[in-house]
């Protein structure tokens, strides 16, 4: 059988695989892939006939690699027929009789259709070179795809490699033993009080592995989303990994729409043993659990709140730090409240530049609007009996709604602190 000679063929895949840290079966595809789109495009050139090359046309063809000889042959697999109509995927029934007395019609045979070395040509060997690199670029995705697809809304730890504008590139692996690759730290998805230097660890939130042929890193990776915080309270309560404790919601401003305001979390915890105290688990003996979260969200602010199935209650546990007198349900249809509370705690209520009350408006799902307690109209607002009977009404079925669910809806913003 003819071969064309690829002389070093079997160092070549070894150090493409080294470099590219690629199964030796990855690299020997993708070099099988360009060198039949080599073959097709000598096949282009030195076509003197009308044949119309469609996109299956060379779907008939394979490369056969032959690494102990270091060289290469193209295979044809044709169908035997009565009266060949196309060469490249026909040949007639005598002829192949010629050589196998047994051949039927439809049977198909595999013949060698090689070119000359000289013949294949400088411009199919420039062909194969350019789209070697672009297929193992693909494997390498293809890879990283299989590889994380499974990581995603985890936790990983990243090494800081390089900055590419205003984003950080990070090398995360998937587990241990396997090679390092390029994950995307967005501006967005930044902590402002991080300090990104070459070479230091942190953790990230894997939020996405992204598909397709776009450039740059495919791992898109978050210091800025809820998840984070549920994993970092995860990690270091035992009660929340044993299920004594669980995380309702989050709602997190990693990224605050001004620079004078600090990043924040509130973050409501419930448990079903009478004898637990979900808020004390997750603080911790003087606060030494929370301090951990807090020092690796490098001082982000976290409100540790009990969450409640009676909305009056959630919202003013959500306010916290700030002291409520009343919280009223002036429309629970439209789930908006009023927050009464002393002229002394409007300022905490609200937080600076509302985001207290935005953090817990996000918490908990209610539109909340801040009240004096002592310039209060009660007599603008809804009948209070009247809400309490519809609240009655409708409530006795609540159920805590399950951590994800409610992380989808109030993470929109996303950061944590426990303020003591």
């Amino acid at each position: 059988m003819a071969m064309v000679s690829l002389p070093g063929l079997r160092e070549m895949i070894d150090s493409i695989s080294q470099e590219r840290n690629l199964p030796k079966q990855a690299v020997q595809a993708a070099l099988r892939e360009a060198l039949l789109k080599g073959y097709e495009r000598y096949r282009r050139t030195i076509s003197m006939e009308k044949i119309h090359f469609d996109e299956h046309f060379f779907d008939n063809f394979e490369i056969e690699l032959d690494i102990a000889e270091e060289g290469f042959r193209v295979l044809s697999t044709k169908t035997i027929v009565e009266l060949v109509s196309s060469g490249d995927h026909e040949i007639s029934l005598k002829e192949v009789q010629e050589v196998a007395d047994e051949a039927q019609l439809g049977d198909t045979v595999v013949l060698d259709v090689t070119p000359d070395q000289r013949e294949f040509g400088r411009m199919a060997a420039i062909q194969t070179k350019q789209v070697l690199q672009q297929k193992l670029r693909d494997q390498q995705r293809k890879i990283v795809q299989e590889e994380f697809e499974d990581l995603e809304s985890t936790v990983l730890q990243g090494r800081v490699l390089r900055f590419d504008r205003q984003s950080v590139i990070l090398a995360v692996n998937s587990g241990f033993g396997q090679p390092e690759v390029e994950a995307e730290l967005p501006k967005r998805e930044q902590l402002p009080n991080d300090n990104y230097r070459a070479n230091t660890t942190i953790k990230v939130y894997l939020k996405k592995v992204r598909e397709g042929p776009s450039r740059g890193p495919q791992l898109l990776v978050s210091r800025a989303d809820a998840g984070l915080v549920v994993y970092l309270f995860a990690n270091e309560v035992p009660e929340i990994e044993d299920e004594v404790v669980r995380i309702v919601a989050v709602a997190r401003e990693a990224n605050p729409p001004s620079r004078h305001v600090g990043p924040r979390t509130k973050i409501a915890v419930d448990t079903l043993e009478r004898d637990v105290d979900p808020v004390g688990a997750c603080i911790g003996a003087r606060g030494s659990r929370i301090q951990v979260v807090v020092n690796e969200l490098r001082g982000e602010k976290i409100d540790v709140i009990r969450w409640s199935p009676d909305p009056a209650t959630y919202i003013a546990n959500a306010l916290s730090p700030a002291k409520v007198d009343e919280v009223r349900l002036v429309n629970p249809e439209a789930r908006q409240a009023h927050v009464l509370v002393p002229e002394d705690q409007l300022s905490l209520a609200i937080g600076k530049e509302g985001q207290n009350v935005r953090l817990a408006a996000r918490l908990t799902g209610w539109k909340i609007d801040i009240k004096d307690s002592a310039k209060y109209d009660y007599d603008s607002s809804y009948d209070s009996s009247r809400v309490q009977s519809s609240y009655e009404e409708e409530e006795d079925m609540e159920e805590p709604v399950d951590e994800l669910d409610e992380l989808e809806e109030t993470s929109t913003a996303s950061s944590v602190q426990r303020t003591a």
